[in-house]
């Protein structure tokens, strides 16, 4: 006689062979547009958790972090977290988000910003929106405004970063700059520059400007928004 528990088990791994199957399809058919985010969730923890329904797993993932780009780019230690991340899949994610900044980042290097400024706060955004801490990096543009470095100057706590206009400023003339923009991110969400935020550009635009180096735009990036201090005439 056949073992019952055998059996059973050999049905659930088969519904949930199809079950993969059909949302791979489906992704095929209609891409990223046609599905949940926790499908996509659920597609990408496919390859690191072979034999188990993932659903539950996904739909966990999404009520903890909000939304899909949040989940992908939470922290290891945050992802670990959740019951059910194993160690591969939180590998899967960072790949994923690894993935995404990387191809984000080739849509703006070495080409006018003027041109290929949504292709721009696309990136910053993929790179910056859900960090935990704030991160002050700098872009570096050429005389015809083109991007010739992308570079991280500091990493600070959950609402501060220390920025020094003179290590600022120094870098863009190593490196040939005719132009900078900064960006930083507000972990918060809210991408409302601050005073100390208005008061720490200032310092850089006053720094540069004898030395014919222009400040093009400070973005403060949050989550799902952002700020142009250029925008708001506040440079």
């Amino acid at each position: 006689m056949p073992d019952a528990s055998s059996a059973s088990q050999k049905t659930v791994t088969a519904h949930h062979a199809g079950h993969r199957q059909r949302l791979r399809e489906r992704f095929e058919k209609a891409g990223a547009d046609g599905l949940a985010d926790y499908e996509l969730l659920e597609l990408i923890l496919f390859r690191a958790i072979p034999r188990r329904d993932v659903k539950p797993l996904a739909k966990d993932l999404l009520a903890r972090f909000g939304r899909f780009g949040a989940a992908i780019s939470a922290e290891p230690a945050r992802l670990a977290e959740v019951k059910g991340m194993t160690g591969p899949a939180i590998a899967e994610f960072k790949i994923v988000q690894a993935s995404a900044i990387k191809l984000a980042q080739t849509e703006v290097m070495n080409k006018p910003v003027i041109s290929s400024w949504t292709a721009l706060l696309n990136y910053c955004k993929a790179a910056m929106a859900y960090n935990t801490t704030e991160q002050f990096r700098i872009l570096f543009l050429d005389r015809k405004n083109v991007l010739i470095a992308d570079e991280v100057q500091q990493k600070g706590t959950v609402d501060h970063t220390p920025v020094y206009p003179r290590e600022v400023v120094k870098r863009a003339l190593d490196l040939g700059a005719s132009s900078i923009i900064l960006v930083h991110n507000h972990p918060s969400g809210d991408p409302t520059p601050s005073q100390a935020d208005i008061n720490m550009t200032r310092q850089i635009v006053d720094t540069a400007k004898p030395l014919g180096i222009s400040v093009h735009d400070h973005l403060v990036i949050g989550k799902g928004s952002h700020a142009s201090f250029k925008s708001l005439q506040l440079i």
